[in-house]
């Protein structure tokens, strides 16, 4: 059975679901907001909380760096201004991993360039997410994987033959791999998730663990995609979907977080173990609503029982309805009054 271990999380392929807050920049570049959402996150029962780091100089070309960004949710007047007003620094990120290992929840984050995934590394951070954008970056991926922390990889806007270039340049290095099925879409409608491509994944990358990164409304897909095979969900998270931001629309808030994790850690007690018993309050019910063979008017010794002679009714605990057949025709050996139940002793 494939697992992958880190920090204090076992990720395996029989379960239970390993969840992931994606926090991102969804704390609008202000620390107290960050350290906030990993508690809230925590006490709402996620395995892990998951932040975004860029070195956006080196990641962006000038002329997208400088570009002008004027819209409801910037942060700053070009692009680059909006994404470094985001952007946390060291101090922030020791005291957010922190603030994580005190409320035993795994910190995650996304390493989106080279200059990031030394400063990540540099942090102790356990393991490597990557974005759906650098699903194609080999360079990365191999870099990332010569770490050989366990990595989880996106697959949003990519072909089955992207998928498995950058499976198979992670293996190359490193066998703790999970793939997150994913749409690239902020968000994703419901009829863009293609759910089943998770079971299409499980037998096309059999050294990975197979996930589901969601940018969906609401709270059904993660369930659906954890009964489909993937073990791991990743949904947006955030303290308020009004706050200023392109990611708060499409993310949980803590109400929304709770009923996700309450209704996949419901799905492993549900499923069960595959065996079929009669529980002792089946049974109760049984007795209550279940039918039995009674007496449909007073019987004595001596009669020959016809159909007429019988009656089917609740509760249970006598002869079942089933041996109906079975005492048409029999002898009363003894008196049996109107609305007693038939039993072997009673029959000749």
């Amino acid at each position: 059975m494939k697992t992958i271990t880190f920090g204090r999380s076992r990720v395996t392929e029989g379960g239970p679901c390993y969840i992931i807050a994606e926090i991102g920049n969804n704390h609008q570049g202000d620390l107290k907001t960050a350290l906030k959402m990993i508690k809230t996150a925590a006490g709402m029962g996620v395995d892990a909380v998951k932040f975004q780091k860029r070195d956006n100089k080196s990641m962006f070309t000038k002329a997208m760096y400088y570009k002008p960004y004027d819209n409801e949710n910037s942060y700053g007047e070009t692009y680059g201004e909006h994404r470094e007003f985001l952007e946390f620094g060291w101090d922030e990120y020791v005291e957010l991993k922190k603030c994580a290992d005190e409320n035993d929840v795994e910190f995650m984050c996304t390493a989106f360039d080279f200059k990031s995934a030394d400063f990540l590394e540099k942090l102790g951070i356990g393991s490597y997410k990557i974005a759906s954008g650098d699903l194609t970056n080999t360079p990365l991926l191999e870099y990332i994987a010569k770490f050989g922390k366990p990595m989880f990889v996106s697959t949003g806007a990519a072909s089955m033959d992207e998928i498995r270039m950058a499976y198979e340049a992670v293996l190359k290095h490193n066998n703790q791999l999970c793939l997150l099925h994913c749409t690239a879409a902020y968000p994703a409608e419901y009829e863009d998730l293609n759910l089943k491509f998770i079971d299409t994944m499980r037998k096309e990358f059999p050294a990975a663990l197979i996930g589901f990164s969601g940018h969906d409304y609401g709270i059904l897909a993660p369930v659906v995609a954890y009964m489909l095979g993937a073990v791991v969900v990743e949904k947006h998270f955030t303290l308020n979907r009004a706050w200023k931001g392109t990611d708060h629309r499409f993310s949980l808030e803590p109400t929304g977080l709770y009923k996700v994790i309450r209704d996949l850690r419901r799905v492993d007690k549900a499923l069960g173990d595959g065996t079929k018993i009669v529980k002792k309050f089946e049974r109760d019910a049984r007795n209550k609503m279940g039918k039995s063979l009674y007496a449909a008017r007073n019987l004595q010794a001596g009669t020959v029982i016809t159909a007429d002679d019988i009656a089917i009714k609740s509760p249970d605990g006598g002869m079942p309805p089933y041996m109906f057949n079975d005492i048409v025709g029999k002898t009363m050996k003894a008196d049996l009054a109107e609305d007693k139940q038939f039993a072997p002793e009673v029959l000749a």
